[in-house]
């Protein structure tokens, strides 16, 4: 990706999770060289009880109440990294995971560091993908420019679908988890009941 390549700039993410996470669905996403088009990704706010900053600002999720467009990565069950991108006004401690990417470039990189060979399964879940594209908790907390991670516009808008979120315990009803219709590469099938 070419550091002059366009990108979304903050009024984007100056939104509600919402909305932020369904429009993410087909912008381009890229991070050291590597990367590929946002498939999936989950909203989450602060009056939400899935939420990291429901109970309000800990030092786990104090990226979460930044300027929208800060980079919030967190270390879940002390074995994957997740990705997510603040969004609304300073303190209101919302945020957008990345669920998943179809990879177009860096794609040699991302199956060395995956060590898998099936393109499907290089970013298919958020910790998946930032093992493909090298991505740490170094980066948490700061801005996407400082910290070299590109959200670029959509060449395209997808059909979209909006789901119940997954992989949590509270809220699970909120239809939440932005998809790509008929994408291969979602972290998890769009549940059968969804209407066309």
């Amino acid at each position: 990706m070419s550091p002059r390549a366009r990108a979304v700039g903050r009024a984007f993410f100056d939104r509600p999770p919402q909305a932020v996470a369904e429009d993410l669905v087909g912008c381009e996403l890229s991070f050291g060289g590597a990367g590929g088009v946002i498939v999936e990704a989950e909203a989450y706010g602060q009056d939400d009880p899935a939420s990291h900053s429901f109970r309000g600002e800990t030092p786990r999720c104090s990226a979460m109440f930044g300027p929208p467009g800060t980079v919030y990565v967190y270390l879940i069950h002390g074995l994957h990294w997740c990705l997510n991108l603040v969004t609304e006004e300073r303190g209101r401690g919302a945020a957008v995971l990345i669920r998943a990417i179809e990879p177009t470039h860096g794609i040699h990189a991302m199956r060395e560091r995956r060590g898998v060979d099936d393109d499907r399964l290089l970013c298919a879940g958020p910790g998946r993908l930032t093992q493909a594209l090298g991505i740490t908790g170094h980066i948490n907390g700061m801005a996407r420019s400082a910290a070299g991670l590109h959200v670029g516009p959509r060449s395209t808008v997808p059909d979209i679908a909006c789901v119940p979120r997954i992989g949590i315990s509270e809220a699970r009803e909120l239809p939440w988890r932005m998809v790509a219709r008929g994408s291969r590469f979602l972290s998890r099938p769009i549940p059968r009941s969804t209407p066309a």
